[in-house]
């Protein structure tokens, strides 16, 4: 069919939009460990323990580990207010942590917490980048936007007849995993670990959609 057709027959222009709700498939949390000194070079020793430490730690749950990324080292003088000279130097040195087993995640979480000088926050969890709940949820929305269309087109006596255009709305037919924070149960067992509640994450997408239709029959 020709362009020139196309622009000749009576089109319809609909939104359609899609959410769902799914398990998130990851959780990340960040880890950071510190040291504190008026000698620099132990200060730096100190970190290194600590920090190696953690690395140890974090070896031994192999595959549950999906991601590690160290986030920054900094080592800093402290001075007293209108002072010079330093009266101590501070080190931190931090790494965020991606999990893709979330049972192991449960077991890790305290341990992480019981290493000397270390602070923990998190997890968030996500799904990973490109996930099939974001097609899925794509889908959804075209399949709205399209049965909305052939409402409209049932209203005036007419039929959907040929797609012209399908659209992302503004970025909309993005998918939008929303990071949460761990709600962390209460009840420990002998072995210290956590019971997570791993929270739903919220996917959406909206499209636009353009139809042609055949003629109206404006006598119904």
């Amino acid at each position: 069919m020709r362009e020139a057709d196309v622009a000749e027959q009576p089109t319809i222009v609909v939104r359609g939009e899609a959410f769902r709700e799914v398990p998130p498939e990851v959780a990340v949390f960040s880890v950071s460990c510190g040291a504190r000194g008026k000698d620099k070079d132990g200060v730096l020793a100190r970190l290194t323990e600590r920090a190696a430490a953690l690395r140890v730690l974090l070896d031994g749950y192999g595959t549950a580990i999906e991601r590690r990324e160290t986030g920054g080292l900094s080592i800093y003088p402290d001075f007293k207010r209108g002072g010079e000279r330093p009266v101590s130097y501070v080190g931190d040195w931090h790494t965020t942590v991606t999990v893709a087993d979330f049972g192991a995640l449960g077991e890790m979480l305290p341990r992480i917490a019981q290493l000397e000088q270390t602070s923990l926050t998190g997890p968030w969890w996500q799904l990973r980048p490109g996930s099939q709940a974001g097609a899925e949820v794509r889908k959804a929305a075209i399949t709205e936007a399209l049965g909305r269309a052939r409402e409209y087109a049932s209203a005036v006596g007419a039929r959907v007849d040929r797609l012209v255009e399908i659209a992302d709305e503004a970025g909309g037919g993005m998918v939008m995993p929303v990071a949460r924070a761990a709600a962390f149960g209460a009840k420990r067992d002998t072995a210290m670990s956590f019971e997570l509640d791993p929270q739903q994450q919220t996917v959406q997408a909206s499209v636009i959609v353009r139809v042609t239709i055949t003629e109206p029959d404006l006598a119904i």
